[in-house]
Protein backbone atom coordinates (compact mmCIF):
# COMPACT_ATOMS: atom_id res chain seq x y z
CA UNK A 1 0.00 0.00 0.00
CA UNK A 2 1.38 3.13 -1.26
CA UNK A 3 2.08 5.71 2.23
CA UNK A 4 -0.29 8.14 1.06
CA UNK A 5 -3.03 5.83 1.22
CA UNK A 6 -2.30 4.72 4.62
CA UNK A 7 -1.73 8.51 5.76
CA UNK A 8 -5.35 9.12 4.79
CA UNK A 9 -6.93 5.55 6.75
CA UNK A 10 -4.71 6.16 9.82
CA UNK A 11 -4.89 9.76 10.24
CA UNK A 12 -8.17 9.65 9.88
CA UNK A 13 -8.34 6.52 12.39
CA UNK A 14 -6.20 8.82 14.69
CA UNK A 15 -9.62 11.63 14.89
CA UNK A 16 -11.37 10.25 17.91
CA UNK A 17 -8.34 10.54 20.25
CA UNK A 18 -8.51 13.96 21.82
CA UNK A 19 -5.71 14.44 23.69
CA UNK A 20 -3.11 16.22 21.61
CA UNK A 21 -2.21 19.30 23.09
CA UNK A 22 1.13 19.84 23.63
CA UNK A 23 1.93 22.16 26.50
CA UNK A 24 4.24 20.68 29.87
CA UNK A 25 7.24 20.38 26.93
CA UNK A 26 10.34 21.02 28.19
CA UNK A 27 12.10 23.60 25.82
CA UNK A 28 14.28 22.59 23.25
CA UNK A 29 15.18 23.68 19.35
CA UNK A 30 17.34 23.49 16.85
CA UNK A 31 18.84 27.23 16.47
CA UNK A 32 22.19 26.41 16.96
CA UNK A 33 21.65 24.26 14.00
CA UNK A 34 21.92 20.82 16.28
CA UNK A 35 19.84 18.79 15.71
CA UNK A 36 15.93 19.04 13.83
CA UNK A 37 13.11 20.33 15.33
CA UNK A 38 11.40 22.69 18.50
CA UNK A 39 8.88 22.64 21.52
CA UNK A 40 8.87 26.27 21.43
CA UNK A 41 6.44 28.62 19.68
CA UNK A 42 3.35 27.69 18.39
CA UNK A 43 3.59 24.02 19.57
CA UNK A 44 1.94 21.57 17.20
CA UNK A 45 0.45 22.77 14.33
CA UNK A 46 -3.59 21.96 14.37
CA UNK A 47 -6.20 21.35 11.57
CA UNK A 48 -9.76 21.38 12.26
CA UNK A 49 -11.92 18.45 11.20
CA UNK A 50 -15.30 18.51 9.95
CA UNK A 51 -17.53 17.92 13.27
CA UNK A 52 -15.43 20.95 14.78
CA UNK A 53 -12.57 18.92 16.89
CA UNK A 54 -8.77 20.28 16.74
CA UNK A 55 -6.65 18.21 15.31
CA UNK A 56 -2.83 17.83 14.72
CA UNK A 57 -1.70 17.47 11.37
CA UNK A 58 0.30 14.78 12.29
CA UNK A 59 -1.38 12.96 14.97
CA UNK A 60 -2.01 9.22 13.38
CA UNK A 61 -2.05 5.13 14.25
CA UNK A 62 0.90 2.96 14.24
CA UNK A 63 -1.71 0.63 13.10
CA UNK A 64 -5.86 0.79 13.02
CA UNK A 65 -5.25 -3.36 13.12
CA UNK A 66 -6.53 -4.41 16.91
CA UNK A 67 -7.04 -7.57 18.42
CA UNK A 68 -9.51 -6.08 20.86
CA UNK A 69 -13.62 -5.99 20.36
CA UNK A 70 -14.00 -2.72 22.21
CA UNK A 71 -17.75 -1.92 20.75
CA UNK A 72 -16.82 1.50 21.09
CA UNK A 73 -14.26 1.45 19.10
CA UNK A 74 -14.08 1.71 14.72
CA UNK A 75 -10.77 0.27 14.92
CA UNK A 76 -12.48 -3.10 16.52
CA UNK A 77 -10.95 -6.48 15.21
CA UNK A 78 -15.01 -7.53 14.65
CA UNK A 79 -15.18 -3.85 12.49
CA UNK A 80 -15.20 -3.63 8.66
CA UNK A 81 -13.04 -0.98 7.70
CA UNK A 82 -9.69 -0.64 5.45
CA UNK A 83 -6.99 -0.92 7.74
CA UNK A 84 -3.16 -0.48 7.35
CA UNK A 85 0.33 -0.66 8.86
CA UNK A 86 3.27 1.84 9.56
CA UNK A 87 6.63 0.43 9.64
CA UNK A 88 8.97 2.14 12.13
CA UNK A 89 11.05 3.95 9.19
CA UNK A 90 7.75 5.46 7.39
CA UNK A 91 6.38 7.19 10.45
CA UNK A 92 9.95 8.41 11.27
CA UNK A 93 10.13 9.79 8.06
CA UNK A 94 6.65 11.18 7.67
CA UNK A 95 7.34 13.30 10.56
CA UNK A 96 11.10 14.28 9.38
CA UNK A 97 9.23 15.28 6.13
CA UNK A 98 6.44 16.87 7.71
CA UNK A 99 8.49 19.20 9.74
CA UNK A 100 10.95 19.96 7.35
CA UNK A 101 8.24 21.51 5.07
CA UNK A 102 6.76 23.26 8.29
CA UNK A 103 3.17 21.34 8.67
CA UNK A 104 4.14 19.92 12.41
CA UNK A 105 6.38 20.64 15.41
CA UNK A 106 5.47 17.24 16.47
CA UNK A 107 4.32 13.42 16.44
CA UNK A 108 1.35 12.40 18.57
CA UNK A 109 1.28 8.50 17.99
CA UNK A 110 -1.04 5.91 19.25
CA UNK A 111 -1.51 2.69 17.83
CA UNK A 112 -4.16 -0.75 17.46
CA UNK A 113 -3.00 -3.83 19.72
CA UNK A 114 -1.25 -6.13 17.12
CA UNK A 115 -0.03 -9.52 18.50
CA UNK A 116 0.12 -8.43 22.02
CA UNK A 117 0.77 -5.39 24.40
CA UNK A 118 4.54 -5.89 24.34
CA UNK A 119 5.05 -5.83 20.88
CA UNK A 120 3.11 -3.21 20.29
CA UNK A 121 4.54 -0.93 22.64
CA UNK A 122 7.92 -2.18 21.61
CA UNK A 123 6.72 -0.54 18.00
CA UNK A 124 5.69 2.61 19.43
CA UNK A 125 9.01 3.40 22.14
CA UNK A 126 11.08 2.78 18.18
CA UNK A 127 9.73 4.97 16.80
CA UNK A 128 10.50 7.45 19.34
CA UNK A 129 13.68 6.56 20.06
CA UNK A 130 14.73 6.19 16.16
CA UNK A 131 13.81 10.28 16.29
CA UNK A 132 15.36 10.98 19.42
CA UNK A 133 18.98 8.99 18.57
CA UNK A 134 19.18 8.67 15.15
CA UNK A 135 17.91 12.02 14.19
CA UNK A 136 18.68 14.34 17.04
CA UNK A 137 14.71 15.39 16.79
CA UNK A 138 14.02 17.88 18.94
CA UNK A 139 10.26 18.46 18.63
CA UNK A 140 7.19 17.59 20.65
CA UNK A 141 6.11 14.00 20.95
CA UNK A 142 3.64 12.27 22.48
CA UNK A 143 2.84 8.38 23.03
CA UNK A 144 -0.02 6.63 23.88
CA UNK A 145 1.31 3.62 25.58
CA UNK A 146 -0.53 0.30 26.27
CA UNK A 147 -1.38 -0.09 29.68
CA UNK A 148 -0.57 -4.13 29.50
CA UNK A 149 2.47 -3.47 28.22
CA UNK A 150 5.83 -4.34 30.28
CA UNK A 151 6.73 -1.93 32.87
CA UNK A 152 9.95 -1.59 30.95
CA UNK A 153 8.62 -0.69 28.07
CA UNK A 154 6.34 2.08 29.55
CA UNK A 155 9.56 3.48 31.33
CA UNK A 156 10.92 3.50 27.87
CA UNK A 157 8.42 5.53 26.58
CA UNK A 158 8.85 8.11 29.26
CA UNK A 159 12.31 8.55 28.43
CA UNK A 160 11.75 9.66 24.89
CA UNK A 161 8.65 11.20 24.98
CA UNK A 162 6.90 14.92 26.26
CA UNK A 163 4.36 13.19 27.03
CA UNK A 164 2.51 10.07 27.87
CA UNK A 165 -1.00 9.05 28.06
CA UNK A 166 -3.28 5.71 29.39
CA UNK A 167 -6.92 5.86 28.46
CA UNK A 168 -9.17 5.07 31.04
CA UNK A 169 -12.09 4.90 28.36
CA UNK A 170 -14.88 4.80 30.48
CA UNK A 171 -15.82 6.59 33.70
CA UNK A 172 -17.18 3.78 34.98
CA UNK A 173 -15.55 0.49 35.74
CA UNK A 174 -18.70 -2.12 34.82
CA UNK A 175 -19.03 -0.04 31.45
CA UNK A 176 -15.35 -0.85 30.97
CA UNK A 177 -15.98 -4.67 31.82
CA UNK A 178 -19.48 -4.68 29.36
CA UNK A 179 -18.19 -2.95 26.74
CA UNK A 180 -14.32 -3.55 26.38
CA UNK A 181 -13.79 -7.42 27.98
CA UNK A 182 -10.70 -7.15 27.19
CA UNK A 183 -8.80 -4.42 29.17
CA UNK A 184 -8.79 -4.36 32.58
CA UNK A 185 -9.48 -1.17 34.85
CA UNK A 186 -6.99 -2.34 37.53
CA UNK A 187 -4.24 -2.48 34.79
CA UNK A 188 -4.73 0.82 33.57
CA UNK A 189 -4.46 2.00 37.24
CA UNK A 190 -1.27 0.29 37.76
CA UNK A 191 0.36 1.86 34.60
CA UNK A 192 -1.30 5.00 35.53
CA UNK A 193 0.47 4.58 39.38
CA UNK A 194 4.00 3.22 37.41
CA UNK A 195 3.80 6.10 35.07
CA UNK A 196 3.38 8.72 38.14
CA UNK A 197 6.34 7.29 40.29
CA UNK A 198 8.84 8.18 37.15
CA UNK A 199 7.53 11.35 36.88
CA UNK A 200 8.06 12.29 40.30
CA UNK A 201 11.46 10.26 40.63
CA UNK A 202 12.51 12.24 37.55
CA UNK A 203 11.53 15.56 39.37
CA UNK A 204 12.93 14.89 42.60
CA UNK A 205 16.15 13.65 41.36
CA UNK A 206 17.79 16.70 39.16
CA UNK A 207 20.39 14.15 37.75
CA UNK A 208 17.96 11.47 36.61
CA UNK A 209 17.11 11.49 33.05
CA UNK A 210 14.34 13.55 32.31
CA UNK A 211 10.72 11.10 32.11
CA UNK A 212 7.58 12.89 30.35
CA UNK A 213 8.11 16.05 31.04
CA UNK A 214 4.91 16.84 29.85
CA UNK A 215 3.62 14.66 32.34
CA UNK A 216 0.63 11.79 31.89
CA UNK A 217 -2.64 12.45 30.48
CA UNK A 218 -5.74 10.04 29.83
CA UNK A 219 -8.95 10.68 27.54
CA UNK A 220 -12.82 9.51 28.81
CA UNK A 221 -15.62 8.40 26.31
CA UNK A 222 -18.70 10.55 27.27
CA UNK A 223 -21.98 8.97 26.13
CA UNK A 224 -21.33 5.68 25.25
CA UNK A 225 -22.69 4.27 28.77
CA UNK A 226 -25.41 5.82 30.78
CA UNK A 227 -22.87 7.87 32.91
CA UNK A 228 -23.52 10.74 34.62
CA UNK A 229 -21.53 14.06 34.25
CA UNK A 230 -21.38 13.89 38.25
CA UNK A 231 -19.75 10.67 37.64
CA UNK A 232 -17.53 11.53 35.30
CA UNK A 233 -16.10 14.96 37.12
CA UNK A 234 -15.53 12.58 40.28
CA UNK A 235 -14.01 10.26 38.34
CA UNK A 236 -11.51 12.84 36.63
CA UNK A 237 -11.13 14.77 40.48
CA UNK A 238 -9.72 11.20 41.86
CA UNK A 239 -7.64 10.66 38.81
CA UNK A 240 -6.37 14.44 39.45
CA UNK A 241 -5.89 13.55 42.91
CA UNK A 242 -4.17 10.31 42.85
CA UNK A 243 -1.97 10.09 39.98
CA UNK A 244 -1.31 13.97 39.24
CA UNK A 245 -2.89 13.73 35.84
CA UNK A 246 -1.93 16.79 33.39
CA UNK A 247 -5.12 16.62 31.55
CA UNK A 248 -8.37 14.73 31.42
CA UNK A 249 -9.80 14.70 27.49
CA UNK A 250 -13.35 14.11 27.26
CA UNK A 251 -14.43 12.78 24.01
CA UNK A 252 -18.58 12.93 22.86
CA UNK A 253 -19.17 9.54 21.58
CA UNK A 254 -19.92 8.88 17.84
CA UNK A 255 -22.12 6.14 17.15
CA UNK A 256 -19.32 3.62 14.56
CA UNK A 257 -20.89 1.58 11.15
CA UNK A 258 -21.96 -1.90 12.67
CA UNK A 259 -22.00 -1.07 16.35
CA UNK A 260 -23.32 -3.09 19.19
CA UNK A 261 -26.61 -2.78 20.31
CA UNK A 262 -25.06 -2.23 23.64
CA UNK A 263 -24.21 1.35 22.64
CA UNK A 264 -26.56 4.47 21.98
CA UNK A 265 -27.73 5.23 18.73
CA UNK A 266 -27.51 8.49 18.79
CA UNK A 267 -23.99 10.62 19.57
CA UNK A 268 -23.74 12.63 22.22
CA UNK A 269 -24.20 16.18 22.30
CA UNK A 270 -20.83 18.20 21.83
CA UNK A 271 -22.00 20.81 24.22
CA UNK A 272 -22.00 18.20 27.03
CA UNK A 273 -18.20 17.56 26.07
CA UNK A 274 -18.02 20.92 26.20
CA UNK A 275 -19.97 21.60 29.27
CA UNK A 276 -17.66 18.92 31.20
CA UNK A 277 -14.48 20.76 30.03
CA UNK A 278 -15.55 23.94 31.63
CA UNK A 279 -16.29 21.57 34.84
CA UNK A 280 -12.67 20.30 34.58
CA UNK A 281 -11.47 23.84 34.29
CA UNK A 282 -13.69 25.03 37.61
CA UNK A 283 -11.76 21.85 39.51
CA UNK A 284 -8.21 22.56 38.26
CA UNK A 285 -8.04 26.60 38.38
CA UNK A 286 -11.59 27.76 40.12
CA UNK A 287 -11.38 26.15 43.54
CA UNK A 288 -14.60 24.30 43.28
CA UNK A 289 -15.28 20.84 44.45
CA UNK A 290 -16.48 18.22 42.30
CA UNK A 291 -19.63 17.85 45.05
CA UNK A 292 -20.10 21.82 44.86
CA UNK A 293 -20.39 21.96 41.19
CA UNK A 294 -23.36 19.58 40.98
CA UNK A 295 -25.22 20.03 44.37
CA UNK A 296 -29.13 20.78 43.81
CA UNK A 297 -29.10 18.90 40.26
CA UNK A 298 -29.47 15.63 38.74
CA UNK A 299 -26.10 14.63 38.01
CA UNK A 300 -26.04 16.54 34.99
CA UNK A 301 -24.79 19.68 33.71
CA UNK A 302 -27.15 22.31 32.38
CA UNK A 303 -26.59 22.39 28.68
CA UNK A 304 -27.87 26.13 28.03
CA UNK A 305 -25.35 27.99 30.64
CA UNK A 306 -21.99 27.10 31.46
CA UNK A 307 -21.40 25.12 35.52
CA UNK A 308 -19.78 28.36 36.97
CA UNK A 309 -22.58 30.98 36.30
CA UNK A 310 -25.21 27.79 37.16
CA UNK A 311 -23.28 28.14 40.33
CA UNK A 312 -23.46 31.69 40.90
CA UNK A 313 -27.46 31.57 40.15
CA UNK A 314 -27.76 29.06 42.75
CA UNK A 315 -25.81 30.50 45.61
CA UNK A 316 -27.00 34.51 45.06
CA UNK A 317 -26.44 34.83 48.26
CA UNK A 318 -23.05 34.88 48.04
CA UNK A 319 -22.87 37.60 45.86
CA UNK A 320 -22.26 40.71 45.26
CA UNK A 321 -18.84 41.24 45.82
CA UNK A 322 -16.51 44.05 46.22
CA UNK A 323 -13.77 43.77 43.45
CA UNK A 324 -11.37 45.69 45.64
CA UNK A 325 -11.70 44.33 48.94
CA UNK A 326 -12.93 40.86 48.35
CA UNK A 327 -10.18 37.52 47.90
CA UNK A 328 -9.17 36.29 45.28
CA UNK A 329 -10.92 32.94 45.59
CA UNK A 330 -14.33 34.37 45.55
CA UNK A 331 -13.51 36.68 42.71
CA UNK A 332 -12.86 33.24 40.56
CA UNK A 333 -16.24 32.48 41.46
CA UNK A 334 -17.88 35.64 39.51
CA UNK A 335 -19.17 34.86 36.38
CA UNK A 336 -17.54 35.80 33.45
CA UNK A 337 -14.04 36.66 35.41
CA UNK A 338 -11.49 34.36 34.02
CA UNK A 339 -8.11 33.51 36.27
CA UNK A 340 -6.24 36.35 33.90
CA UNK A 341 -8.22 38.98 34.70
CA UNK A 342 -8.65 37.98 38.25
CA UNK A 343 -5.12 38.50 38.62
CA UNK A 344 -4.87 41.66 36.45
CA UNK A 345 -7.41 42.98 39.24
CA UNK A 346 -5.96 41.92 42.33
CA UNK A 347 -2.77 43.62 40.90
CA UNK A 348 -4.41 46.74 40.17
CA UNK A 349 -6.35 47.28 42.93
CA UNK A 350 -3.04 46.90 45.20
CA UNK A 351 -2.14 50.30 43.39
CA UNK A 352 -5.68 51.82 43.55
CA UNK A 353 -9.01 51.17 43.21
CA UNK A 354 -10.56 49.10 40.16
CA UNK A 355 -13.39 50.54 38.39
CA UNK A 356 -16.12 49.92 35.85
CA UNK A 357 -13.31 51.19 33.30
CA UNK A 358 -10.51 49.52 34.71
CA UNK A 359 -12.94 46.17 34.03
CA UNK A 360 -13.39 47.48 30.12
CA UNK A 361 -10.00 47.67 29.71
CA UNK A 362 -9.44 44.32 30.74
CA UNK A 363 -12.27 42.90 27.78
CA UNK A 364 -14.14 41.04 30.73
CA UNK A 365 -17.90 40.41 29.63
CA UNK A 366 -19.29 43.71 30.97
CA UNK A 367 -23.09 43.02 31.39
CA UNK A 368 -22.48 39.06 32.98
CA UNK A 369 -20.32 40.12 35.53
CA UNK A 370 -21.92 43.47 37.34
CA UNK A 371 -25.28 41.79 38.37
CA UNK A 372 -22.22 39.91 40.95
CA UNK A 373 -20.10 42.43 41.47
CA UNK A 374 -19.60 46.24 43.79
CA UNK A 375 -17.67 48.64 41.93
CA UNK A 376 -16.88 52.22 43.16
CA UNK A 377 -19.97 54.54 41.18
CA UNK A 378 -21.87 50.96 40.63
CA UNK A 379 -25.37 49.92 41.95
CA UNK A 380 -25.76 46.73 41.94
CA UNK A 381 -30.16 47.74 41.46
CA UNK A 382 -30.99 44.19 43.15
CA UNK A 383 -29.97 42.70 39.57
CA UNK A 384 -29.05 39.26 41.51
CA UNK A 385 -33.23 39.67 43.14
CA UNK A 386 -35.05 39.59 39.38
CA UNK A 387 -36.62 36.68 38.76
CA UNK A 388 -35.23 36.99 35.10
CA UNK A 389 -31.57 37.35 35.92
CA UNK A 390 -31.01 33.56 34.55
CA UNK A 391 -32.55 34.01 31.23
CA UNK A 392 -30.97 37.30 30.72
CA UNK A 393 -27.76 36.21 30.75
CA UNK A 394 -28.34 33.13 29.15
CA UNK A 395 -26.64 33.05 25.47
CA UNK A 396 -29.07 34.46 22.48
CA UNK A 397 -30.17 31.27 20.24
CA UNK A 398 -28.33 31.68 16.85
CA UNK A 399 -29.51 30.13 13.93
CA UNK A 400 -26.62 28.42 11.90
CA UNK A 401 -25.87 28.81 9.03
CA UNK A 402 -26.24 26.35 6.11
CA UNK A 403 -23.63 27.51 4.08
CA UNK A 404 -19.94 26.80 4.29
CA UNK A 405 -17.78 29.75 5.95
Amino acid sequence: MEIKRKLEILADAAKYDASCASSGAAKRNSINGKGMGSTEGMGICHSYAPDGRCVSLLKILLTNFCIYDCLYCVNRVSSNIARARFTIDEVVQLTLDFYSRNYIEGLFLSSGIIRDADYTMEQLVGVAKKLREDHDFRGYIHLKTIPDADADLLAQAGRYADRVSVNVELPMEESLERLAPEKSALTIRQSMANLRSHIDESKQDKKAPKFAPGGQSTQVIVGADDSTDRSIIEKSATLYSSYRLRRVYYSAFSPIPDSSKKLPVKAAPLMREHRLYQADWLLRFYGFDSREIFAQSDGMLDLDIDPKLAWALKHREQFPVDVNTCARELLLRVPGLGTKAVARIVEARSIQKVRLEDLQRLHVPIKRVLPFIKLPGHRNSKALDSAKLNQMLRPEPAQMSLLPQ
